[in-house]
């Protein structure tokens, strides 16, 4: 997997405030509206892949792409949350965005036996470690954030040193929803840095 969101060198005072005050509006209740019914496909496919996977031990790839599209275009999404990126993020399972660039490529064989133990204790060694982590690194990533919206505001530059540490979030995130949903047996790594096979 390979998740990578443009650093701009200049970035919009007025987007961002747009987006801060009506980005519920004309950004969120839209995308996320369509999204719902998008994963509750995403959700049913899902299902139907795990079963697939214990008989054939292979991720069918129109599903597999599938899943792709819905985390490309929540990746765009975030990217706009965050204030990571300027522009409006497109709808769509198929849009590009010259902003965002995520790859994930299907895996040939998916373990069998890899798949029942995340489906019965995937919570325990997975769940739980990642988990406690990441809500710790959030609260630290939100005051990221914090100060990085008012230095887009003052400047209109995001820090250069706080980008990679919101963008390693969503990529940490990504990472363990990858595993949990029979996507990569990879392990996450505890880290939301790109690793050097990710280069």
């Amino acid at each position: 997997m390979k998740l990578s969101i443009q650093h701009q060198e200049n970035y919009s005072r007025g987007e961002l405030l747009l987006r801060t005050f009506f980005g519920w509006l004309y950004i969120y209740i839209p995308h996320l509206f369509i999204l719902m019914f998008v994963g509750f496909w995403g959700a049913v496919l899902q299902f139907v892949a795990f079963w697939v996977i214990l008989f054939t031990g292979n991720y069918p790839e129109t599903m597999f792409d599938y899943q792709v599209g819905i985390i490309r275009w929540e990746v765009r999404l975030m990217a706009r949350m965050y204030n990571l990126s300027d522009g409006y993020p497109g709808f769509g399972l198929k849009t590009s965005d010259d902003r965002t660039d995520i790859t994930i490529s299907c895996p040939e064989k998916v373990s069998r036996g890899l798949t029942l133990l995340r489906l019965f204790f995937g919570i325990f060694y997975v769940g739980i470690p990642h988990g406690i982590i990441l809500i710790f690194r959030s609260i630290y990533v939100g005051l990221l954030i914090f100060v990085a919206w008012w230095s887009v505001l003052i400047t209109a530059k995001y820090p250069r040193g706080m980008h990679p540490w919101v963008v390693g979030q969503i990529r940490w995130q990504l990472r363990l929803s990858l595993y949990l949903m029979y996507m990569t047996d990879v392990y996450p790594p505890f880290t939301g840095d790109e690793l050097p096979e990710e280069v």
